[in-house]
Parts: C-alpha cells; structure tokens; sequence
C-alpha cells in the first residue's frame, strides 16, 4: 500500500464506491417515490370514486367494491365506527380504525343534523367538511399500512377522502393500494446494484492499476537509471526521456538539466583544485627552496624574494578561500556601500601603482547599494589590478548613475581583450598569453571572483573595448532598494 499505483487503485475504487452508492441510493429513493407516488393516485381514485357513491345516497350494500384483493375498501363515520368494508377484508391497520365489522347505522331518533349553513365552517375549530351530497375537494390523506384479503395479507398505502351523504353523515372512505410492486421493483434494483457494484469496483481497481503502472513505467526507467548513475559516478549518462508532453517528460528533462549541471559543477571543482594545486605548487616549491638554501647557507637568504613569494601564496589562499566560500552559496551582507566612497578609498590606499589613477567620482551624488562593503572593494580592487598589468600610461575609473543601478568602470589604454576571449577570461585560473609572460604573481581568478561577487550582489561584471583602445571593464549593480 506505500506504492503509488495502490494509492492510486484504492482511491480511485473508493471514490467510484462513494459515487456509486450515492447514485444508487439516489435512483433508489426517485424510484421509491414514483411507485409510491402511483399507488397513492390509485388509492385516491378508488377512494373518490366509493366516496362519490356515498355522496348520491347510494345504501351501503349497493356500493360497489370492484378488485376488492388489489383496492380494499374500509369507510367510517365521523365516531370513527365502521360502516362498510371489502367483502374478503379480513383485518386493515394504517387507517382511522381496525375493525372489519360494520356496525348498524344510527337509529332515525338520533340527533338531528347540522343546518347546510353550518357545513363548510370550521363548527368550533373542526376541520371544514364537505357540504351534503359532496365529496371533499382537499388532498386526500395518506398513509401506510396492511390489509388480510381473503388471508392474504400485505403492504398497502390507503389514502382517506371524506364524502357527506344526503343525509348530512360524514364519512372517510379508506381505499388501498398494493405496495407489492414497489417493494418488488426496489428489492430488484437494489439486488442488481449490490450484485454488480463489487465486480465493478474490481474492474475500477484493476484498471486503475494497470493504467498507473503504464503511467509511471517511465519513472522506474528514470530510478534505475539514476541508481546506475549513483553506482557508477558517471555524471555523463542521462535519464530516457519519453516522447509524451506530460509531468513524467517534464522530470526527465528537469533530472537531465539537472545532471548536466552537476557534471558541470563536479568538472569545475576537479578544475579548480588541479589548477589550485598547480598554482601552489609553485610558490610553496620555491619558498621551500629559498629556506633550505638559507638553512645551509645563510649568506645566500633571499629574504626579498622569501617574502614575496609568502605574500603572492597568501594572496592565491584568500582568492581559494573566497571562491570556495563564494561556491559554498555565500550571501552578501545586508549592509548599504556608497560605492562613490569605495572606489575613492580603494584608489587612496594604492600607493605602489606604477600608474596613478583617475578618479571620476561626483562627491555631491550619492550611489548607495546593497551589499558587502569588503567583497565589492575586493571588484574593485581586482579591476585595477588587472587595468595595472596591461595599460601603458593611463588607468581610470569612473562611477555614475545608471538607469535604476549604479555603474563602475575601469578603462585603461593597453592592448585590449579580444573579442572572441572576452567571455574567457572570467574563467577560473585563465590568463591569457601576454599575462602570463608577465611574472607578477597573477593566478588568474580576480576577474573570475570579480564576476561571482557581482553576479551574487544582483549585477553583471563585462568587458568591451575603450573609446580610446585599451579595454574597458563594466560593473553594472542595482541601487539600493
């Protein structure tokens, strides 16, 4: 019961069970009330019609009882006596009395009649009554009862009409129908649902299985598949993706981008800690020669040459931790930068430049962002160094307002980036020829955290080629919210 086609078979037969039986007790009840509703109207009419007969005066052993078995027929008067029945009327419950004897009708010295005047008003709050020689056009009344003919004895639904006789006598003429059909129709249909509802609920959960384990046979191609990608490590297979347009053909691919994105990643790290463990390979290897020169010969000691090769490995361990912290999903602070103030004070603090930068910096403008204060001086900071290593007599940097955000560009007058490397060069560990033969300790990751940093602050980091040649480095964020 965990799997999904069995929670998908069961709630499918349970709610067609639910649907089924409220249909079933729907058309059970419309049926019920149709055939009650005709035996009601055959009970009206042969009521009305023995009623009828009483109202012209007709004796009561003149009074015809026709299909006495189906119509049973009990009249009383207004003391609830019995004055006429069925000829084979053996005992009747469900009407005004129970007995099936009549008894003699009253004495000429009984009291007299009320005046016609009186026999359609409410007499002391009775109910009105028909007038002499009338039968009552009111809705007659119904109920449920049996009746033994002839000793048989059976359901029947008796309606009550009330007829006056010339004489001035009220009487209730009590007429029979037979519930036998009703009974007979609602017992059938009810046997019939009761029969078929479980072999179609069979049906429903079978189908429902067979359709789900149709459905999902794709997802078990994806499991497998992925669990030979676990197995293997082979983030180079990708899961099958059916032909079909629906939620399955969606995971497929959504599972297949995914994948791509973690082979991507994996090659990228695999990357980064080869190029890492080349980048340090060589500071550590020729600081650890420069000390074992200096324990054997003291006179020798590089000492300049020590410490530069300690700072340029301080300097590759603070860009690997960054990257790593940056990779790890590292947010930017929630604090506000007026990057007007950075780019000034960055540009303050670098004395050792070989060109001095031109600052354009508007000081009565604000270009407030959100971010951190230190890995956005850190753009900054990379930008100018990469604009130092390749310009020939001119470095600057400008910040104004742009759009809805803030812009930062760095230009210098050197020999520019080629097109078709522009992209490139944001790459992890990259440095293009010319930087390379330049020995000043670049590992090529400034621009690659340079672009991460940017990107993690809401903003874009490109190069294009200056105005005046050289290349020109764009830093694009939104201002503060």
């Amino acid at each position: 019961m965990r799997s999904v086609r069995a929670r998908a078979a069961l709630g499918a037969t349970l709610v067609v069970a639910v649907a089924l039986v409220g249909a079933g007790l729907a058309v059970l009840l419309v049926l019920r009330a149709n055939l009650i509703g005709q035996a009601d109207l055959q009970a009206e009419v042969v009521a009305r019609e023995v009623a009828g007969e009483l109202a012209t005066g007709t004796p009561y052993g003149e009074v015809e009882l026709d299909d006495e078995e189906d119509h049973p027929v009990q009249v009383t008067d207004e003391e609830d006596r019995v004055v006429l029945v069925s000829k084979d009327l053996r005992a009747v419950t469900g009407t005004a009395a129970s007995g099936v004897t009549p008894v003699p009708a009253p004495s000429a010295s009984a009291s007299p009649p009320p005046d016609d005047d009186d026999d359609d008003g409410d007499d002391g709050g009775d109910t009105a009554r028909p007038g002499r020689g009338q039968v009552s056009n009111d809705d007659p009344d119904f109920s449920d009862g049996t009746a033994t003919v002839d000793r048989t004895t059976a359901d029947y639904r008796f309606a009550a009409v009330e007829a006056t006789t010339p004489d001035g006598v009220t009487l209730t003429v009590h007429a029979g129908a037979p519930l036998a059909a009703e009974q007979e129709a609602v017992g059938t249909v009810r046997g019939a649902m009761l029969t078929g509802l479980p072999v179609l609920l069979l049906v429903v959960a079978g189908v429902t299985w067979l359709v789900t384990r149709r459905a999902l046979r794709p997802v078990e191609g994806i499991r497998r598949e992925m669990a030979a990608i676990t197995a293997s490590e082979d983030l180079t297979r990708r899961v099958p993706e059916p032909d079909s347009r629906d939620e399955i053909a969606a995971l497929a691919r959504t599972t297949n981008e995914t994948l791509t994105a973690l082979e991507a990643s994996v090659e990228r790290q695999r990357r980064f800690v080869a190029d890492a463990s080349h980048e340090l390979r060589s500071p550590i290897a020729s600081l650890r020669t420069q000390l074992e020169v200096a324990e054997a010969h003291p006179e020798l000691l590089d000492l300049p040459g020590a410490v530069a090769d300690t700072v340029r490995l301080q300097a590759l361990a603070a860009d690997l931790l960054l990257l790593a912290r940056l990779d790890a999903g590292e947010k930017p602070g929630g604090g506000t930068v007026e990057l007007g103030a950075l780019v000034r004070e960055e540009v303050s603090q670098r004395t050792g430049d070989r060109i001095a930068v031109a600052v354009e910096a508007p000081e009565g403008e604000a270009f407030v962002v959100n971010g951190s204060r230190g890995q956005l001086a850190r753009v900054v900071g990379n930008l100018l160094d990469n604009a130092q290593r390749h310009a020939g007599t001119s470095v600057a940097v400008s910040v104004a307002a742009d759009g809805r955000g803030v812009r930062v560009e760095v230009r210098d007058d050197g020999d520019g980036v080629p097109e078709e490397e522009r992209e490139r060069i944001f790459e992890r560990f990259v440095r293009l020829d010319d930087a390379r033969s330049r020995d000043d300790g670049g590992a090529g990751l400034g621009l690659a955290i340079a672009r991460d940093v940017a990107a993690r602050h809401g903003g874009t980091l490109t190069v294009y080629r200056a105005d005046g040649g050289g290349a020109a480095f764009l830093l694009r964020l939104p201002r503060r919210s």
